[in-house]
């Protein structure tokens, strides 16, 4: 894999080239794939900070537009990055006032921490820098969050009141992520002292964020949860990559639900007789001692093992998966959230693919049957293998093709695409794990028509119109979760429009785009790397 089988373009390398003036600008990113130099930073949030960035994918997008294809791997990048760069310049505005409880500045300022290697004192004393670093990071978010706010752009006051929730958690002494990331260090004493002194500004940093958006923000924010059709479509586009008819959409994914209703209820019916109904079927399952986990130390072990039987099986028959990316790391991630989530490997390698598990606080129990689905989903033949061996194809993808482009309805279409092929390769026969498949397949179908519901303001199916009470007791009908868990899963929804529902409706699309011979199309598929749903359609349909 190491030599290079194509020659090297002009557009790769304006490709490459952006990527790492894009890292510059966004240290976190750099983290996130792995590029080195700039652990120690945090991005410039502000107006300034903003406009940088737009500026670079207006010269990019310029320089590209002039260039001419030299094979079909041009091609293909020049038609991917024209739709993302367009997209991404589109939604410049949003992004000045973007706050929501799970993919804003908030969070990611947190969440980087995860992905830091520890391992020496170079490493602590970057973690200590950007530690250091929060307080400046907040303050110029916070001069963002300020400027949309004069334009009328405030986020709704569900998302302000979660993430002032969230701030006062990073800002608690006892309970805070960052003192909990100090308190581990294997460091010199001069490292540890950068340390605390790091996490001392970055907690009384967190906690002048939410007095700021309590004094600011708060009492300005609109109610209404909904973004209306055209913010919508936005969102929709550039999740997917691709533009849907939204109304024929929320159909369909009523006529989904319907569907999947109706195959939980005969799956329940096989494990304990005719009359049996879903929620006793699966208040059943729960209590079956043999599908049961105590503990995080049984979740970990039982997601890795999981993971490895399903490397080595599929790699037998059904994919081909390179020696490189058969290792994949299941852990505990540090936030309590409740997420479940993957983050690739880095462009050498030396750290590899990792599903994370982020466990709420007091949840100490976890049942087998409803999640094994779900490692197929986060890795193979799901998240992992679609991501890790597109970072291997150095012979033949450059840089932003393989690591920095990620659109959501590609990426999670394809893994929720991955977990309806594990039912069909048989390693979903048990009714009991099938009937984990399908709850999670009715989450999505649900959400689909809920976020669509809500904030394009639709009819609801029992009556007036869709808002975030009829959305909650929508939810709780159709997910079978944990309620603290699905009120968090219900804020995402509302503060992220679009993202929720790129799970289903991208999964919908890749089933459109299936053709001959499966091991075949999944190579030639994950080939592309991660392009808009429009392009995939094209490249694979003709």
């Amino acid at each position: 894999m190491g030599v290079r089988t194509r020659q090297r373009t002009r557009l790769d390398e304006i490709a490459d080239a952006f990527v790492y003036d894009a890292v510059a600008l966004a240290p976190t990113e750099a983290t996130a794939l792995g590029i080195p130099g700039h652990d120690h930073l945090m991005p410039d949030y502000s107006p300034a900070g903003h406009e940088a960035r737009a500026q670079l994918r207006r010269d990019v997008l310029s320089r590209i537009s002039k260039i001419e294809p030299e094979d079909d791997v041009d091609r293909v990048t020049k038609a991917a990055m024209t739709e993302r760069l367009t997209i991404e310049l589109e939604l410049a505005t949003e992004r000045l006032g973007e706050l929501n409880v799970i993919a804003s500045p908030a969070q990611e300022m947190r969440d980087v921490f995860a992905l830091m290697p520890t391992e020496t004192e170079e490493h602590w004393q970057a973690i200590a820098e950007r530690l250091s670093a929060i307080p400046a990071a907040l303050e110029s978010y916070q001069q963002s969050l300020s400027e949309a706010a004069a334009a009328g752009r405030i986020a709704p006051l569900r998302q302000i009141e979660a993430v002032i929730k969230q701030a006062d958690d990073l800002a608690d002494l006892d309970h805070s992520m960052v003192t909990n990331l100090v308190r581990g260090a294997d460091a010199s004493e001069p490292t540890r002292r950068a340390l605390e002194i790091g996490a001392k500004d970055a907690r009384q940093a967190y906690a002048d964020l939410a007095q700021y958006l309590s004094e600011h923000l708060a009492l300005r924010a609109p109610e209404d949860d909904g973004v209306g059709r055209e913010r919508y479509e936005r969102f929709s586009r550039y999740f997917l990559g691709a533009s849907v008819d939204l109304d024929e959409t929320y159909e369909w994914g009523l006529s989904e639900l319907e569907q999947i209703i109706a195959q939980q209820e005969a799956c329940a019916a096989e494990l304990y007789g005719p009359g049996t109904t879903i929620a006793q079927a699966m208040a059943q399952l729960d209590k079956e001692p043999d599908r049961l986990l105590h503990g995080t130390d049984a979740l970990q072990a039982w997601m890795q093992q999981t993971s490895d039987e399903a490397i080595a099986a599929l790699g037998a028959e059904q994919f081909e998966i390179p020696d490189e990316i058969r290792t994949l790391e299941c852990k505990i991630a540090p936030t309590q959230t409740g997420g479940i989530y993957y983050t690739g490997p880095s462009d050498d390698f030396s750290r590899p693919g990792r599903m994370w598990w982020s466990v709420p606080a007091g949840v100490t129990e976890f049942t087998t049957w409803r999640e094994k689905t779900t490692v197929y989903h986060e890795g193979v033949p799901g998240h992992h293998l679609q991501i890790a061996q597109t970072v291997l194809r150095k012979e033949e993808l450059n840089l932003w093709r393989r690591q920095y482009c990620w659109i959501s309805g590609h990426g999670e279409g394809w893994a929720l695409y991955a977990e309806r092929l594990m039912a069909d390769l048989g390693f979903l026969s048990e009714p009991g794990e099938r009937m984990g498949m399908l709850d999670a397949q009715r989450l999505r179908a649900a959400r689909v028509v809920l976020d669509i519901g809500v904030h394009l303001g639709k009819p609801f199916p029992q009556g007036g119109t869709w808002d975030a009470e009829k959305a909650w007791h929508f939810l709780v009908a159709n997910a079978n979760m944990d309620k603290q868990i699905l009120a968090f899963e219900l804020d995402r929804y509302l503060g992220w429009p679009g993202q929720a529902p790129s799970y289903k409706i991208g999964e919908r699309l890749w089933l459109q785009a299936r053709s001959g011979e499966l091991r075949d199309f999944h190579r030639r598929a994950l080939s592309l790397g991660s392009i808009g749903l429009d392009l995939l359609r094209a490249e694979l349909c003709g």
